[in-house]
């Protein structure tokens, strides 16, 4: 495996990171960031950030109770895996599997334009996601073409605020009132 160079980042996308050993043969909790949790073993080839095992080949997998933890072949005590602890570990987007209609990954919704559907006015665009504790929240930037100079946090709960989204338009279409 070799790291992604500037123009290849934007192929691969982070799914997980190391956590804490787990035991003394180099075992480690992973934290998946996919929802629900066990995604994480749909997928078969990873990448970690900055490239530091060369021919990174995750052993298994398994989950005990809510948790998760790993192996990475080659890795065989808890002084080799303490290193990698807290780095990220990427899949390559091409890995995921297509989106349904009305449906998006994250990564994909960063940069989409928000149309308010009731008013049809333009309340800027995706410029990240974040989780304040009770739902993700879509964070807003104003454009040029905005109604207003307004940042804004609009809940990620769809048929309540998000209406509908069209990747090919890249567009979400929400239920919110300019003023919040």
């Amino acid at each position: 495996m070799m790291k992604a160079n500037k123009s290849e980042s934007s192929n691969y996308i982070c799914i997980a990171s190391v956590g804490k050993p787990r035991g003394l043969i180099g075992e480690f909790f992973i934290n998946s960031f996919c929802t629900p949790k066990e995604n994480l073993l749909n997928y078969n080839s990873f990448y970690i950030q900055d490239n530091l095992i060369k021919d990174f080949k995750i052993e298994y997998i398994k989950k005990i109770n809510s948790k998760m933890y790993a192996k990475i072949f080659g890795i065989d005590d808890i002084d080799s895996i303490k290193k990698y602890t807290n780095l990220n570990i990427f899949i390559n987007k091409d890995s995921l599997p297509e989106a349904e209609e009305n449906e998006a990954y994250w990564y994909e919704l960063i940069g989409m334009k928000v149309i308010d559907v009731k008013s049809k006015d333009i309340l800027g665009i995706v410029e990240n996601l974040n989780n304040y504790g009770a739902n993700d929240c879509l964070e807003l930037i104003p454009t040029q073409e905005s109604i207003d100079d307004q940042n804004r946090l609009i809940p990620f709960v769809i048929d309540k605020f998000i209406s509908s989204i069209n990747r090919e338009e890249s567009t979400i279409f929400v239920n919110w009132d300019k003023s919040f």
